[in-house]
């Protein structure tokens, strides 16, 4: 069984990537920023406490006799940015950060890295799919799209195998940021007015993200390919809300509001990107690897979606004892 690096292991993907390979046998190395992330994985991990990723980073000992690389570590949203030049902060770590680790895996022999990049490559609102001309928006998504162009540099100019995994909203047990705002004001039964919305979006629970990306692990087809993965179901935001006010037990307090009223209250408060990721639409065509890889989601949205309620509740007990 091979040696697997996981960079970003005790994050939300990295954690439940970490368990499952564990679970199949797998010998990994955990590379976190401090020594205090350790508590947060398996005991079997291996831990190589790394620091900050950046251009300087020396990835020599986490990469002693790996065989694949799972680089899911990046700088992602900062949503009270005080840096002056924050595309500049993004490309330290997800551009030279990223490119140190890739040059250095293929000097010290390792067979493949797969990359974490994100839909936002492709843009923000749409139709996707893997041949479609990128058009990143922020400097989080261009600062992906430029590591993804060198790592396919790197790639064929030293022979380590590239895999780019374009990820939508992930959700599931352990999330936070917006889905998690959005469970607490279902479970409070606030009335939201999104009744009117007509939005498609893709999502992908995290159950079956980690499957997706095992499944690059050990497909020698996954080699040097792009794929966007979700879990297949778009969904409105109107019906995601339905689904989780069902699973919680309760009926979706959806009241009616027009549109162009909406984005102008965004607007006036400065939450125009809020609104737009609940009312826009962004849908991935998944095809790819399924074809490719003949991968499927191994969970339906509605379990998924069942799962994520359940640790909900089961996190809001727990804080109340």
């Amino acid at each position: 069984m091979s040696k697997i690096l996981v960079t970003g292991a005790a994050g939300f993907v990295g954690k439940a990537l970490c368990q499952i390979l564990i679970k199949n046998k797998y010998e990994v190395i955990g590379a976190v920023r401090s020594a205090e992330k350790r508590s947060l994985l398996p005991p079997e991990i291996e831990i190589c406490v790394l620091g900050d990723i950046g251009p300087h980073m020396e990835w020599a000992e986490a990469l002693n006799s790996v065989d694949t690389i799972v680089h899911l570590a990046s700088r992602v949203h900062v949503m009270h940015e005080i840096s002056p030049d924050s595309l500049s902060e993004y490309r330290k770590v997800n551009v030279s950060g990223t490119e140190g680790l890739a040059n250095m895996a293929a000097m010290s022999g390792v067979r493949r890295m797969i990359f974490l990049s994100t839909i936002k490559v492709n843009g923000e609102r749409g139709w996707f799919r893997e041949d479609d001309l990128p058009a990143p928006e922020d400097h989080y998504a261009i600062s992906k799209w430029e590591a993804e162009q060198i790592l396919y540099k790197i790639a064929a100019e030293n022979g380590l195998e590239i895999v780019i995994i374009r990820i939508p909203l992930v959700y599931g047990p352990g999330v936070k940021a917006n889905f998690l705002r959005l469970l607490n004001m279902t479970n409070k039964n606030i009335p939201l007015p999104l009744s009117l919305i007509n939005n498609k979006r893709s999502m992908i629970y995290i159950g079956n993200l980690v499957d997706a990306i095992i499944r690059c692990i050990e497909y020698p087809d996954a080699a040097n390919q792009t794929f966007l993965v979700s879990d297949g179901q778009d969904i409105s935001t109107p019906d995601l809300i339905r689904m989780i006010a069902k699973a919680m037990g309760k009926k979706a307090r959806l009241i009616p509001f027009p549109l162009p009223l909406l984005k102008a209250v965004g607007q006036l408060f400065g939450k125009s990107p809020e609104i737009e990721r609940l009312t826009g639409s962004l849908c991935i065509d998944s095809s790819k690897i399924r074809e490719v890889l003949g991968w499927k989601p191994p969970y339906t949205m509605e379990e998924s979606i069942r799962e994520t309620v359940k640790w909900y509740q089961n996190s809001s007990r727990s804080m109340m004892c």
